[in-house]
């Protein structure tokens, strides 16, 4: 990126620091979201249904009583399966929100040293 021009800088700065608190806001507002993220699954007979949030916890398990009937470890298979699945559903929420996020999170490239040493070799140019 091309070092903007000497009478330039201060707006180029003004602009930058404003980009930089939008993505800050921009991410804090997709944390938020995260936060809301409910991933849900069931089985495929409906009998077992659970929740999870966007950070992988688990906060929801419903058991149909019918499900009892399918004795230790096929419900533990059954419900082992869809609390993954609700944590899936809610990893992929999660990922499209931060992908959202991520895409437009983007700052200017920052300035490098020339930058510096151009401003420095102007103020020099100036003075003699």
């Amino acid at each position: 990126m091309p070092s903007p021009a000497p009478e330039d800088d201060a707006r180029y700065l003004a602009d930058y620091y404003e980009r930089a608190r939008q993505v800050m806001r921009d991410l804090q507002a997709a944390r938020a979201a995260i936060g809301q993220v409910e991933g849900r699954a069931q089985s495929k007979d409906g009998l077992v249904e659970a929740v999870a949030t966007g950070h992988g916890e688990l906060t929801g398990l419903r058991l149909d009583p019918r499900a009892l009937r399918l004795g230790e470890a096929a419900l533990s298979r059954e419900v082992t399966a869809v609390l993954r699945a609700a944590q899936d559903d809610a990893e992929r929420r999660a990922k499209e929100i931060a992908d959202k996020v991520a895409g437009a999170a983007t700052l200017p490239e920052p300035l490098d040293e020339s930058f510096v040493r151009d401003r420095v070799e102007q103020v020099a140019r100036d003075l003699l």
